[in-house]
């Protein structure tokens, strides 16, 4: 998944957490440190890098480290009991991931880290939505009053952009509606993951899905760029690549140990991390990335965005964990 989300465990026994909060909320941090700071490495390295070879390099690192960490622990005799039917649907569930990571990464490209960072917070809950029509799960009054104020605070982030002049021309409008297909992008894959999840672990999927996202990939990268990259750009590109593998091991340890509402709500902070990082990144190296330029009815927006997202996780998994 894409920075800034939060990832869906799609089990059906409930998981009683450790108990150790400092530790969850640490771990917690961690992840959404992480997510915070990407949208930012990654603007920076689409100035060397074009995003088909930074996506692609991405997922083929990804492969390489979920491969030999599946190799290690001698668990890659799973994938001999899938059926075709199942390779189909890792096989869509991967060209669905695909469309989120350069959705992302174009949304970051055409208009800022901090405004790519909160659309697509939509993300979850249009998974959540999916739930109620597929899965038939239950959508709590919660979780529609914070999608409520999700999309009252991206009205008014928007609103605070174009009424400043802020807006030129048309690429704000095309990323932030790529950021939104990629929000629906991501959306499909976790319904479809949940699926999956009934015969094999995340860790088995991501593994297969990095596989044949670096292979649909290649003939359209150009791994022969990176050979011109200079020591900070490969830092970041490293940084880039080793960012969801770092954030998501720290979301799994830190859903060991803390109730799943109490991490999800953390997770709600990122954007507004994010924009704190870009200021500070604007300030300290001012030709490296833009400065947002949010006034005061986006930053209402934008906490918005944040209490939306805390409601929903809170309410919305309340119950699920008093029940556990």
């Amino acid at each position: 998944i894409e920075s800034g989300i939060i990832y869906p465990i799609g089990v059906d026994m409930l998981h009683q957490a450790s108990g150790r909060w400092k530790l969850g909320l640490l771990l917690a941090l961690v992840t959404a440190a992480c997510w915070a700071t990407l949208p930012v490495a990654l603007k920076m390295s689409l100035s060397v890098l074009d995003p088909m070879t930074l996506t692609w390099f991405r997922f083929a690192f990804a492969a390489v480290f979920m491969g030999l960490w599946l190799l290690g622990k001698r668990r890659l005799s799973a994938f001999g009991a899938l059926q075709p039917k199942q390779w189909r649907w890792l096989l869509l569930a991967t060209v669905l991931l695909i469309g989120n990571y350069i959705g992302y990464l174009l949304g970051v490209k055409y208009t800022s880290p901090g405004n790519a960072q909160l659309l697509i917070q939509l993300a979850p809950l249009l998974m959540a939505l999916g739930g109620v029509f597929i899965f038939r799960d239950r959508f709590v009054w919660g979780q529609w009053l914070g999608l409520l104020i999700i999309v009252l605070g991206l009205g008014l982030f928007f609103r605070d952009q174009f009424a400043g002049g802020l807006v030129t021309g048309h690429n704000y409008l095309l990323g932030s509606a790529i950021v939104g297909a990629a929000a629906l992008s991501w959306a499909a894959y976790a319904l479809m993951q949940k699926q999956l999840l009934l015969k094999l672990s995340s860790q088995h999927i991501l593994a297969v899905i990095y596989v044949f996202s670096a292979l649909l990939l290649w003939p359209f990268a150009h791994p022969s760029a990176l050979l011109n990259l200079d020591a900070l750009h490969w830092a970041l590109l490293l940084y880039c690549a080793l960012n969801t593998l770092v954030a998501y091991g720290a979301f799994a340890e830190a859903m060991e140990h803390w109730q799943a509402s109490r991490v999800s709500a953390v997770l709600a902070t990122t954007p507004m991390l994010c924009l704190g990082v870009v200021a500070v990144v604007h300030a300290l190296w001012p030709e490296a990335v833009a400065s947002e330029h949010v006034g005061v009815l986006g930053f209402t927006g934008a906490a918005l965005v944040v209490a939306g997202s805390a409601l929903s996780s809170l309410l919305g998994q309340n119950k699920q964990e008093k029940q556990a």
